[in-house]
């Protein structure tokens, strides 16, 4: 059997791995030119059979994939979804509905096939200046708006405004730089602020059927530039009465968009209205630990996604996980401090009772700036423990360190 995977970043990178492992021959495409150093840092090449690299001829990486006789193609990050769809459309394997494939990266014509299917939105409009988007939040006359980029991930130039003028200065913002991913934001997203409880619930769809494997409640915090930072994440029971409500809700989504082949992560707001889509990704959830949820939990997104290419059969008889999680947090880091990161910050957090597992995103001695967003976060950590009063004397100590200078004083 052969993959291909296109821009293998990210969780894509822990994907392939585990294809390979299991004997798939993966093949790597790169969807762009250059690739930003936040997705590039996580490539490994030994995972791959074939490095393809950049094709601008789209006729011609048809071909040669079509000649290498591949039996998948799959995104392994956000940038990747357009051109692994439609490169699966045009080979006549596996693929979402190819008329939808615009909706499932730009975000005001996704939330307008959420609409379209009588699927509960926030109030969205896209626009092309700052002026355009500070117009209609006066005319609309919204308390709060978010800002942000119509085609990025995470909290990217994610901002909350509540006046014309923070409006059009957080477009500016987006407007003048690229997004997370490195592609030029020519067009802004303002939104309604939603109020409740967020959630992200990652999905592997195979033959139009959902099967969910996580779900997680988010937590964040207001950054030092008004924009949210992820602050921790916990699972949730999708037998608990949130998590039926937020499955039953989340594969009409899907369904809206013309998933049917992928995974996909998706993030809700669950309001006093009940659920409404914030934004779905025909991909995996990124930077993830796969490994960790694996014995934590049970099943990841990536093993699901695995067993959706090499078994599916067995994923059409699963049925979903039950009741009797542990207790586990995913915590993001955040430096209050710049600075050269310390050579001993690592060793320290992995020595608190419930770490389980670190994953960093500094090597010691690279600068640090202090965290603003995900790109600047340096890293985040599993935390599991046999009670909610251990894990969270850890969490504690953790954020009491960051704040005395934990990834950037000498230790």
């Amino acid at each position: 059997m052969k993959v291909a995977i296109v821009d293998g970043y990210s969780t894509g990178a822990t994907l392939a791995r585990r294809l390979a492992r299991a004997g798939v021959d993966c093949i790597h495409v790169r969807s762009q030119p250059d690739i930003g150093a936040f997705l590039l840092r996580s490539f490994s090449r030994d995972d791959y059979v074939l490095d393809l690299g950049f094709t601008a001829d789209f006729t011609s990486l048809t071909r040669e994939l079509a000649r290498l006789r591949v039996s998948r193609v799959i995104a392994g990050t956000e940038t990747g979804v357009v051109l692994a769809e439609t490169l699966a459309s045009a080979l006549h394997l596996p693929a979402n509905d190819p008329a939808l494939v615009a909706a499932r990266r730009d975000k005001f014509l996704m939330q307008q096939a959420a609409q379209a299917a009588g699927l509960a939105t926030p109030h969205t409009t896209v626009a092309r200046s700052a002026r355009a988007a500070a117009d209609w939040y006066t005319v609309w006359g919204l308390e709060e708006v978010v800002v942000k980029p119509l085609a990025s991930a995470g909290t990217d130039g994610v901002t909350f405004c509540g006046s014309a003028e923070e409006v059009g200065q957080a477009a500016t913002a987006v407007l003048g730089t690229p997004n997370l991913f490195g592609e030029p934001n020519d067009a802004v997203l303002v939104q309604e602020r939603l109020h409740g409880t967020e959630y992200c619930i990652n999905t592997v769809s195979l033959s139009g059927q959902h099967h969910v494997a996580e779900i997680w409640r988010y937590t964040k915090r207001i950054g030092p530039t008004a924009a949210p930072l992820y602050d921790f994440q916990e699972p949730v029971d999708a037998v608990s009465a949130d998590g039926k409500v937020l499955i039953g809700y989340v594969r009409e989504v899907l369904d809206a968009l013309g998933i049917t082949e992928t995974p996909a992560h998706t993030e809700v707001m669950l309001t006093d209205r009940g659920p409404v889509l914030i934004e779905t990704g025909a991909r995996l959830g990124g930077g993830t630990g796969p490994e960790v949820v694996d014995a934590y939990l049970g099943v990841s997104q990536t093993a699901l996604a695995v067993t959706a290419m090499i078994d599916p059969a067995s994923l059409r008889t699963r049925t979903t996980p039950g009741p009797g999680r542990p207790l586990l947090r995913w915590v993001d880091f955040i430096n209050h401090h710049p600075g050269p990161a310390s050579p001993d910050a690592l060793t320290k957090i992995a020595e608190l009772p419930s770490v389980v597992a670190v994953f960093p995103s500094f090597a010691p001695g690279q600068y640090l700036a202090p965290t603003s967003s995900l790109p600047t976060s340096p890293g985040f950590a599993y935390l599991a423990a046999p009670t909610s009063q251990e894990l969270i004397e850890d969490y504690d100590t953790l954020r009491a360190w960051e704040h005395e200078g934990l990834y950037t004083s000498p230790r």
